[in-house]
Order: C-alpha cells, then structure tokens, then sequence
C-alpha cells in the first residue's frame, strides 16, 4: 500500500471521527489528532521525502486537499455538535405546551368597566399629573387656604408649592384650563392622602370622576346620568337615591347611594342593615370653579361626580379588605 492510499484512509477515518463526535470537546479532540502538530495528517506528510520524484507532485496535492477538506468538516460539525448532543430540538407530533398568562388586575377591570359605560354617554377619558401644584389642588377647587384639607397632615407635601394629588378632580380643573365647552370626561388615576392603612383605608388609592359642562345643564342631568351608570353598573334593578351633603366645589352637593346588591335592599352585613350602600359624591359645579378656570358661570353650567376605584370593586367582587390589592397576592389575584 502507496502513501496515497494511506492518505485516503486517513481521510475516510477523520470523516468518520468527525461524525462521531457529539459535543465540542470531543470534536477538539478529533481536530487534534488528525490535523495537530503531531496528527496522522503531519506524520504522514512527514514521509513524502520517501515517496518517488514523479508521486511527489500528487501526493502534495492529496495532503493539501485532504487538509482543506478536515478543516471545511471540523468547522461546519463545530456549530452542529450541540445539537447532536441534546438530539432534534423540535418534534412536531409532540402536543404543544402552553405559556401561563397573566390577566388585569381586579381594580383594572373595575376602572375599564367604569369607563366603558361612560365612553358610550359620550364622556372622554383624561390624564393628569399625580404631582401637583396648590392652585389645581386647592385654590381652583374653591378650597381656599385656611380650609382644614390644606393642613400639612391632610396633604403629602413635596416642596414649598408641590404635593401628591389628594384627587383627580386636578385633572377636570387642567381639561378646562385648555379646553373650552362643552366639555365631558372622566378622569381616573391614583391619589394620595396620609390616611391610616386599615380594612377601608390606604394612602394611596384610586379615583375616577366625572365632569360635564355645557349650557343648560341641571341637576337632573346628573340623577339621570348617574342611575344610569348604576343600573349598567349593577344590575337593572339598582335603585338610586341622593342625600344632601356638603363639597367646596360643587353647590348644590349630594351623597351617591345605591341598594345593597347583595340583599337588594333589604338589609344585611354588607349595607349594615340599612339597604343602601354609599357609593361617592356628586353635585352641581361650584361657580367659583368657573371662574378659577376662566368659564363664564353666568352662561355655562356643569356637573361633577367622583368614586372610589377601590370601593367599587370591593363592592362587585366581595372584596372585604382594600389592603388586599396592593398585596401582589396570587393567590387573591388569580380569583379574577
């Protein structure tokens, strides 16, 4: 047998080394022995000398082929012998396997149910900054500086003429600072105000409330809007009722009830047996208010309502603790 016979076994041998080799380590090792410094590829080339003068010529040009195909081999088997290892990456008679996926949070849901029965009366829906200065806060709202909620201790207080939104009635004071009527949005988002964490209390909670401005606008246009609200809220035979109270920027002012949905008015642990539940405050919009923003109060008139996010779905979800909320509980979330 010639040394060009030996030349192509050598090159069947590595191919099948080549081949066999199912993680990089052992394709190394292959590399090495057959192209290395002392590899069976130089130790053959190292007998040349002893072939004839006129095989000399192809048998350098043998050596030189079977060198570039090994190193071709070895490179192609490199990016392949991690896949070799594990074996096919994908089986299409496999079942597939599915992803865990997540699902909006219950005040979430709560919020785009809100804003979904209101964007059908026509109300829009408007952001606002949770930092705000005194005069959207307070001032624009007929809360005038001496009022009790301009205390530090009812307020977060950021700087001199900065605070966290104690409600985003800042942000209907902003839309009618830049836009003129007839105006209706709704304005969620979160507020903050310094209460003790409890059962029905936090410090930062949700609010979404309404605004709506035009000329003739009466306080039966906010009964009808708001008994609407409740019976697409709550179930067609919701009842409404409306209490005289007291808010600096709306006159006349009202408390928002709504029969228990849970006993239907008949009294039980939830309403505390009086069959009503309160759900926020309403009211005719205060002409001070007008004129903070630059409306004319004489021509135009508005109504305003506010709810608590929080509340509302406690309400619907039999949630009995607000703190449950903000928890990042699972186990509470994944109910909804």
């Amino acid at each position: 047998m010639g040394l060009l016979d030996d030349l192509n076994s050598l090159l069947d041998e590595g191919k099948k080394a080549i081949d066999d080799a199912l993680d990089s380590e052992a394709l190394e090792r292959a590399r090495v022995e057959f192209l290395g410094r002392k590899g069976k590829l130089k130790q053959l080339a190292g007998q040349i000398s002893q072939v004839a003068s006129e095989e000399k010529k192809a048998v350098g040009k043998k050596i030189n082929e079977i060198k570039t195909t090994f190193s071709q081999l070895f490179d192609e088997a490199q990016s392949g012998t991690e896949t070799k290892s594990r074996g096919p990456l994908l089986d299409p008679t496999l079942p597939g396997t599915s992803q865990p996926r997540g699902a909006r949070h219950p005040l979430t849901q709560t919020m785009e149910r809100f804003a979904t029965i209101f964007e059908r009366l026509g109300f829009s829906i408007a952001d606002g900054p949770e930092m705000e200065d005194e005069f959207h806060n307070f001032e624009a709202l007929n809360i005038p500086p001496d009022h009790p909620a301009r205390d530090d201790q009812d307020t977060f207080m950021l700087s001199d003429d900065r605070i966290l939104r104690s409600q985003t009635s800042t942000v209907q004071i902003r839309v009618m600072e830049s836009h003129p009527p007839p105006v209706r949005v709704i304005a969620p988002g979160r507020t903050y105000r310094p209460d003790t964490v409890d059962a029905t209390h936090h410090y930062s909670f949700s609010q979404i409330e309404g605004l709506a401005v035009d000329e003739g606008i009466s306080f039966a246009d906010l009964k009808g809007t708001l008994d609407l609200f409740a019976k697409e809220m709550f179930g067609a035979d919701t009842k409404v009722r409306f209490r005289p109270s007291f808010f600096p920027f709306t006159e006349p002012s009202a408390e928002f009830d709504i029969s228990c949905i849970f006993c239907e008015g008949k009294g039980c642990r939830v309403c505390k047996n009086a069959g009503w539940v309160e759900l926020g405050g309403c009211g005719m919009v205060d002409p001070n208010v007008f004129e903070a923003v630059g409306y004319d109060a004489e021509k135009y008139t508005g109504y305003a309502f506010g709810f608590g996010i929080e509340r509302l779905a406690m309400f619907t979800l039999g949630v009995d603790d607000i703190r449950r909320f903000v928890e990042n509980d699972l186990r509470f979330l994944r109910q909804f």
